[in-house]
């Protein structure tokens, strides 16, 4: 059975399996579904944490993980710390640190968060918003890396590039562009400089691992 991976835009992910369904970061969605079997959030920043679009997909047993400050602004869920791993059936999540070393935006201090989101075999590592870092770069076995590419907040495209020279993921797929921050420009300069396989998506679109 196919592991198939969606771009909601921005940095927004759907990744499904049967009938186990993971989303991170969901944002600007436009109709409920409720079809979650977990929710991860990365950080409380307001284009990543949305309290609205979170219900939009959460049913009555969906399991919700997040940084701290997430979870105690929602009042419900599990907080979860980098380095943690939580099992949810046949799910495992790796929570990765995600920050700015030298920039003010993401402080290392507030602990959030990246996650790998390992399902059928398949090691997905969604970065969260972050530049490169020692944790990234440590990384083994990642068959699909989902990067930030879009720079201010995050990597930029060159950055990003440079990044999977060090843990060389499988393939990979740039977001955190298009809506905020960054333009198409900037995920094709990726594909381009990158040292894997990339495949750009538009908004909706996915690909099946």
């Amino acid at each position: 059975m196919a592991i198939k991976l969606q771009w909601l835009g921005h940095a927004s992910f759907r990744i499904s399996r049967g009938d186990t369904v993971v989303y991170i970061d969901p944002w600007k969605l436009k109709t409920p579904v409720k079809d979650a079997t977990i929710v991860l959030v990365s950080h409380s920043h307001y284009d990543h944490y949305s309290a609205e679009d979170v219900a939009k997909v959460s049913a009555s047993n969906t399991s919700f993980l997040a940084s701290a400050d997430v979870i105690k602004q929602a009042g419900k869920g599990r907080a979860i710390k980098p380095g943690e791993k939580v099992t949810i059936g046949d799910v495992i999540v790796t929570a990765v640190p995600a920050y700015n070393p030298s920039k003010k935006f993401h402080p290392r201090s507030n602990e959030w968060l990246g996650f790998v989101v390992e399902i059928a075999g398949k090691r997905i590592y969604y970065a969260g918003d972050t530049d490169m870092t020692d944790e990234m770069k440590a990384l083994q076995n990642i068959d699909l890396a989902l990067l930030p590419a879009g720079g201010t907040y995050t990597m930029n495209a060159d950055e990003a590039a440079q990044a999977t020279e060090h843990f060389k993921p499988a393939r990979a797929i740039p977001y955190h562009w298009g809506d905020i921050v960054g333009g198409k420009a900037d995920a094709e300069k990726f594909a381009e400089k990158a040292a894997c396989e990339v495949t750009i998506l538009e908004p909706g679109q996915s690909i099946d691992l």
